[in-house]
């Protein structure tokens, strides 16, 4: 199956940006910026495999019709320049005015001719590498706040767009595929939804035993054990569906929302 390599990733990125391109800070989180870089770039392939008729059709998400998503990823861009242009300057810039503002400004973006639409996805990837390129070291673990209330460091922000990009090109529903993802990030996004039942405190009872790593992740004091490879239980923890997994009850179990 074909994936994007950091190098792909950096020769778009750099063609997007021409001849006055910056670089990162090296207090920056490269790992995590590099995970973003390829995923946006896996992300815009996927997009422009669809044509502008396709773009009506339901992705993954439901009730959430491609372009509806389209326009979500682009503008979730633009709110993690804010997030940003915040850890620069001092200035408060929150993600979003509201949630109602948020909502309203997807719902939007879906209308968008289908050019234009793309446009909001390339542009929104820009400004925010360059604001990225532009951030320096104590800028980075500046704290800004996010759309769910967590006050961060702005070093987060790589992670978010990360996942971002690399989740939602699988919800797209145009042959992308979790296997696709970084080992690396794959691991991460387990540790991600962990994290995010304990900061909610969900009640979870489970043990997650990955076919294709060393290590398990028990949840909770007791609870069946659900195996299957990494990309295949990272689809099922983030929400996406069951898919060839075994449980040592028979029954793979519900489990709580991620974000």
């Amino acid at each position: 199956m074909s994936t994007t390599t950091e190098e792909e990733a950096r020769a778009a990125l750099r063609e997007r940006l021409g001849a006055g391109a910056r670089y990162d800070d090296p207090a920056a989180p490269a790992r995590e910026l590099g995970w973003a870089r390829r995923g946006t770039a896996y992300f815009a392939r996927k997009l422009n495999e669809l044509s502008d008729d396709q773009l009506d059709e339901p992705s993954l998400l439901p009730g959430w019709s491609r372009r509806a998503l389209v326009a979500h990823v682009g503008y979730n861009a633009r709110a993690l320049t804010r997030l940003t242009e915040w850890a620069a300057s001092g200035v408060e810039t929150p993600m979003y005015a509201s949630p109602e503002q948020r909502n309203a400004e997807i719902e939007r973006g879906s209308t968008l001719p289908a050019r234009a639409l793309r446009n909001l996805f390339a542009h929104s990837e820009v400004h925010l590498n360059v604001e990225w390129r532009d951030l320096r070291a104590q800028a980075w673990d500046a704290e800004v706040v996010t759309a769910q209330g967590r006050t961060v460091p702005a070093r987060e922000t790589a992670w978010m767009r990360a996942r971002e990009v690399w989740v939602h090109a699988v919800d797209l529903d145009n042959g992308g595929s979790y296997l696709d993802l970084p080992p690396e990030m794959l691991d991460e996004l387990v540790a991600d939804v962990l994290r995010s039942w304990a900061r909610r405190g969900e009640e979870v009872d489970l043990v997650l035993a990955p076919t294709d790593r060393s290590a398990t992740h028990a949840v909770g004091a007791d609870g069946p054990t659900v195996s299957g490879t990494t990309a295949d239980l990272v689809r099922w923890l983030t929400g996406r569906g069951e898919r060839r997994l075994t449980s040592s009850t028979g029954t793979v179990p519900a489990v709580p929302r991620w974000l």
